[in-house]
């Protein structure tokens, strides 16, 4: 079985908008086996001042992420991209055990292997506090985030 995860590089700007598109619906599930897949074995991430290596850190770290941040729900927009790498910003909103709400935002650089899998990760995020009446993704948890709710630009985030 082929570890190749398309599109693979060289990106062009429909294949990149793709890529992130897919790591958006994948986080989306809050399933840290399956997100784990999209990495290479050895895969290295910084993500805040956490550093990460190889896949089954990756997947305890989102085991613990998604333990704390209940109802996640995330969106991704690309910023840039050429050969194999690619630049994204994203917000993401969630709330503690305690009930209280944030919108996260922040900016990845990813660098992706010839088979289209991440070998590279650099996050970095800034949590804001919110009020529940200010959330704006809603869309069922079940499943990806619909094609026609607003991305990140059309919501002026």
């Amino acid at each position: 079985m082929s570890d190749a995860r398309p599109p693979l590089p060289p990106f062009t700007r429909d294949t990149a908008i793709q890529k992130v598109r897919a790591a958006e619906d994948g986080w989306n599930t809050c399933n840290p086996d399956r997100v784990a897949l999209a990495y290479t074995v050895d895969s290295r991430w910084r993500n805040r001042a956490e550093f990460l290596r190889g896949r089954p850190e990756i997947i305890a770290f989102l085991t613990r992420k998604w333990n704390k941040e209940l109802e996640y729900r995330l969106i991704k927009e690309l910023w840039a991209w050429e050969g194999n790498r690619i630049a994204v910003r994203f917000a993401y909103e969630w709330h503690d055990d305690s009930g209280s709400w944030f919108r996260s935002y922040g900016n990845e650089n990813w660098e992706f292997d010839d088979n289209g899998l991440m070998r590279l990760r650099h996050a970095s995020i800034n949590d804001l506090p919110i009020n529940a009446a200010d959330r704006k993704f809603h869309w069922d948890r079940t499943g990806p985030r619909p094609a026609d709710h607003p991305g990140l630009t059309d919501l002026g985030l």
